[in-house]
């Protein structure tokens, strides 16, 4: 997790996925959805599928957001 860190700090969207990834199932750090939900943002904001799949994921379970299938499905069409 700290290399994923590191790098998310950096702005590697791939680590600021994988970070996402790690809170949102609690490997290696606590779980915290809100703090997942960041993360992917970050990702998904650079154009990185996953990121954008992750987020989608969230809003679609009402993961550290509101609850939305619409918001959902525009994030994963963006994927």
């Amino acid at each position: 997790v700290e290399w994923y860190r590191r790098a998310a700090d950096q702005g590697d969207a791939d680590a600021q996925y994988s970070l996402g990834f790690c809170y949102h199932y609690g490997l290696g750090v606590e779980q915290n959805y809100e703090i997942a939900v960041e993360w992917y943002r970050h990702a998904a904001d650079q154009d990185n599928a996953k990121g954008q799949c992750g987020l989608g994921n969230c809003y679609s379970n009402g993961h550290g957001v509101e609850q939305s299938y619409e918001v959902a499905v525009e994030w994963y069409r963006r994927a």
